[in-house]
């Protein structure tokens, strides 16, 4: 692994927006735009690493999806601080029914430099972005930087045919709808939407579009519908759950919700049990049941233990996004619980490279790994203004 300097292409920033990347740029604290595709720099990896890597992220994904169920079957919903029964209720009984719920894909981000195995920071399964620039304009810059080379990205086909795979799932006879939240500002959500959209569409998908604000709710039927006032009677949402089981319409969604059995009227994709899996009381708990496994850090729901002497500890809220809230504290701090429920994961300081701290998103596409993104940061906390630097192997 080794990161290498290289002069943008000209037009660089309306070539990646011709690709779908509807926000090259980012706007710092300081009014500034600085690029968030950043093509002056790329990371270079041999096929053993690649290769390590995709092992190291089945494996993952496997024990992931047995924690899952070790959580359901234990009862340990409320580790996750899912307390109310109704959602427990829903969570568990689609974890059963997993088998006929449409479940797309997920990214694990992942600390790696090249010369140990990767460990395992977070998975996010739920919502996961940088989606786009993973799958499409990573993948045109090398065909034009490198000719003949190689990446690790087979994102587009993988979607497509998970969607062409999980088309009989679907309830026949209406379109699934993609849905965004008309808050995010950025484009962000938008963008990951239409590109999904896309592929569930060259899959042989009729599709349509809809905001979250938009959804309406017909007090008649009892049926969510859309602006056309048609039943809504699937919905692939960027939308976290832990958000739609507590707004203003969460009683509809439980009451109407398709966990498989086709006696509910909506069924949304991802499904209630990636709220299993999107938590980060997950490195904790697959600690507990993998001790020492050596893609895993040790990981804590109860405070941060031997973690406070050394080598000192992250705490992160369950619930937390783009590094939000979590909070970095050096070996030898004095230790402190938080009263909000976090996760307590060992520090392991991302790697820097000329000065840039570095996360892989290693991707996840219906249980197979498909591919990988690269974001940097100035500090340890991959935030918002992270960028996105593409890859190649030579």
């Amino acid at each position: 692994m080794e990161r290498r300097t290289t002069t943008p292409r000209p037009g660089w920033q309306q070539t990646v927006e011709e690709q779908g990347l509807v926000y090259p740029l980012t706007r710092h604290p300081d009014g500034s735009l600085r690029p968030y595709w950043d093509e002056s720099a790329y990371y270079v990896f041999t096929l053993d690493e690649i290769e390590a890597l995709e092992e190291t992220v089945e494996e993952l994904h496997r024990m992931c999806l047995a924690a899952a169920g070790h959580i359901v079957a234990k009862g340990r919903l409320a580790d996750l601080g899912i307390t109310d029964p109704r959602i427990a209720e829903a969570v568990t009984e689609a974890w059963h029914r997993r088998a006929e719920l449409p479940s797309v894909y997920g990214r694990f981000d992942l600390r790696y430099d090249g010369t140990g195995p990767a460990k395992l920071l977070e998975y996010n399964a739920d919502t996961p972005t940088s989606l786009v620039e993973a799958a499409s304009p990573q993948w045109f810059w090398m065909e034009e930087r490198f000719p003949g080379a190689d990446q690790w990205n087979s994102l587009h086909e993988r979607l497509v045919d998970a969607w062409r795979k999980q088309a009989g799932l679907l309830p026949p006879g209406s379109p699934l709808h993609f849905a965004h939240s008309s808050a995010d500002e950025l484009g962000e959500d938008l963008m990951t939407v239409a590109y999904l959209k896309e592929t569930a569409e060259q899959a042989g998908l009729a599709t349509d579009w809809i905001s979250m604000e938009e959804i309406g709710w017909d007090t008649l039927s009892g049926r969510f519908v859309d602006h056309r006032l048609r039943f809504i009677r699937s919905i692939f949402k960027l939308y976290p759950w832990e958000w739609l089981t507590t707004d203003l319409f969460a009683g509809h969604v439980l009451d109407t919700l398709d966990n498989g059995g086709g006696t509910g009227s909506t069924l949304w994709i991802e499904p209630a049990w990636k709220m299993l899996l999107s938590n980060k009381a997950l490195p904790a708990i697959l600690w507990e049941l993998y001790p020492g496994h050596p893609n895993l850090l040790p990981a804590y729901l109860d405070g941060p233990r031997e973690l406070a002497d050394a080598p000192g500890y992250v705490a992160k809220p369950l619930l937390g996004r783009e590094g939000a809230g979590v909070t970095v504290h050096e070996p030898g701090a004095p230790a402190a619980v938080r009263d909000e429920a976090c996760c307590y994961q060992q520090l392991a300081p991302l790697p820097a490279f000329d000065g840039n701290h570095v996360v892989l998103g290693a991707w996840v596409v219906q249980d197979e790994p498909a591919g990988l993104g690269i974001r940097e940061s100035s500090g340890l906390i991959t935030d918002e203004y992270a960028r996105f630097l593409p890859h190649v192997i030579l």
